[in-house]
C-alpha cells in the first residue's frame, strides 16, 4: 500500500469518524430537546422519554418533515405552551453545544 493509498484511507476514516460523532451529536441534542419539550408540556418519567425517543426517532428517520422545531411548536401550541419558534431553536442550538462538549470529554 503506497503512501498515497494510506493517506486516502486515513482520510476517508476520519471522515466517517466525522459524520458518525456528528449524526450522535444532533440525536443527543433532539432528546435533550425533547426532554426540555416534554417537561413543558407536563410529561415526565417514561411519558417524557417516550416523548423524546420519538422525536429522535422521527428526526432519524425523516418522518417529521418540518423539522424538530416545528414539532415542538406544533405540540406546544396545541397543548397551549407558550414558546416561539425562535426561543425553542436556541434551546436546540443550547443542547447540540450542550451534545458536541459531550462527546469531545468522551
Amino acid at each position: 500500500m503506497s503512501t498515497f493509498d494510506k493517506r486516502e484511507d486515513a482520510y476517508e476514516n476520519k471522515f466517517a469518524h466525522d459524520e458518525e460523532l456528528q449524526f450522535k451529536t444532533l440525536a443527543r441534542a433532539h432528546k435533550l430537546l425533547g426532554l426540555w419539550a416534554a417537561e413543558k408540556l407536563g410529561k415526565s418519567g417514561a411519558a417524557a422519554d417516550a416523548y423524546a425517543k420519538d422525536l429522535v426517532l422521527n428526526s432519524v428517520l425523516g418522518q417529521v418533515s418540518s423539522g424538530v422545531v416545528e414539532k415542538i411548536l406544533k405540540d406546544f401550541s396545541e397543548a397551549g405552551v407558550e414558546q416561539s419558534e425562535h426561543q425553542i431553536g436556541r434551546h436546540l442550538e443550547e443542547f447540540r453545544a450542550q451534545a458536541g462538549d459531550d462527546y469531545k470529554k468522551a
